[in-house]
């Protein structure tokens, strides 16, 4: 298959351009070679996952077996604070994230999945009619639509039409990362977020690797080189990514991890926000009121900052604009100022001191893996913040 993409651009930019290396498309792999998660031929996309709250283990009770069945096991990406909002699920597959989300957002929200693969698409429209009725809902706020992820303006998604554009395991099917993230900011209302899970690798793959059939199918050949997430991000637009959580990638076939040499992968979840100039300020101190449903007491925002529920914390200027122009706003107190103005960023939610922030996911690994108290990402103990 032609490449849809030139090579355009400085050098830097091109560094993450990965060509679309195979004779089939990827939609052949997902539509007929894999039908459930067991058909997954290494372990890179099924990782582990945080405990789920609540709410959200309700709501997956209720969403349709068929489309359950359908989906191909990368966890769950669900970002907090969602009533009302509208969603873009990229690469939404059969559905089962989108109906999970449309009672997340309630009646009031709306959400738009997008996939190229028909077969995928045709058994999420299969059940809209169903889980409206199961979830009392007088009319749909769902809808789907077959299309690719790096040309959304094809599938007639408008500018600045979405709160929140996910993606779980898909983006590094796309040849071309750097277009996804451009079409996402477009589609973004100023304020709006990226979040999403994706795998990464520890450097940028060889040729060779990019063009086997099955390391591309399961989600490893057009895995990004960690870094370039960050300058790609940079070009186009967003915040500095904030690291959110990560997870080790084992791969359980011996001939898979030979192949692959020294390289090693993880899972990772990051958000990146679109932030006007208008909100870009200085250091502040932030109070949280905890008024997000599911996380009243405590919101780990991610691996470098824990609100918890009336606790003054020190933020520097690119959380505080983050906060100060997203849909988090009217969740906390914000007043200039704080331990970090004119200082460097800050590491955890009670730290004295200027730490610098984790943005290796496989740093991450190696810290929440490291002897010592218990400690989570974001938290307040442990090698990630301090008591």
């Amino acid at each position: 298959m032609a490449p849809r993409f030139g090579a355009q651009g400085a050098p830097r930019e091109q560094l993450a351009v990965v060509w679309w290396p195979l004779s089939f498309p990827p939609q052949d792999y997902y539509g007929k070679e894999l039908q459930k998660s067991e058909d997954l031929k290494t372990n890179a996309c099924v990782t582990l996952a945080r405990p789920l709250p609540k709410a959200v283990r309700d709501a997956l009770e209720r969403v349709h077996e068929e489309v359950v069945a359908r989906y191909y096991g990368c966890g769950l990406v669900i970002p907090e604070c969602l009533a009302s909002c509208r969603i873009l699920d990229l690469g939404s597959g059969s559905g089962r994230d989108c109906y999970l989300l449309s009672q997340l957002v309630g009646e009031q929200g709306h959400v738009t999945g997008i996939d190229m693969t028909e077969g995928q698409v045709k058994v999420a429209k299969k059940h809209i009619a169903y889980h409206m009725d199961k979830f009392g809902y007088r009319k749909p706020n769902v809808e789907f639509l077959q299309g690719y992820m790096e040309k959304l303006s094809d599938a007639g998604l408008a500018d600045e039409s979405y709160d929140i554009v996910i993606s779980n395991c898909v983006i590094n099917l796309v040849p071309n990362k750097k277009a996804v993230l451009q079409e996402a900011y477009r589609v973004l209302k100023p304020g709006g977020e990226m979040y999403f899970s994706d795998v990464y690798a520890s450097q940028r793959l060889s040729e060779t690797v990019r063009k086997h059939r099955v390391l591309w199918g399961e989600c490893l050949a057009g895995a990004l080189y960690w870094r370039d997430l960050y300058s790609i991000a940079e070009e186009v637009g967003f915040t500095p990514p904030c690291l959110v959580s990560a997870s080790p990638i084992t791969i359980g076939d011996k001939e898979l991890e030979s192949f692959i040499g020294d390289c090693h992968f993880v899972s990772a979840t990051f958000r990146l926000f679109k932030v006007p100039g208008s909100s870009q300020t200085g250091p502040s101190q932030v109070i949280y009121n905890g008024g997000i449903v599911g996380h009243e007491q405590e919101l780990v925002f991610d691996a470098n900052f824990t609100f918890k529920q009336g606790e003054v914390v020190d933020v520097d200027a690119e959380m505080a604009a983050i906060l100060r122009s997203s849909r988090f706003a009217e969740e906390f107190l914000i007043r200039p100022g704080g331990a970090y103005a004119g200082a460097g960023a800050p590491q955890g939610s009670c730290c004295k001191g200027v730490k610098e922030k984790i943005c290796d996911p496989f740093q991450l690994l190696e810290l929440l893996a490291a002897p010592g108290p218990a400690c989570h990402p974001g938290g307040t103990c442990g090698p990630l913040g301090c008591c």
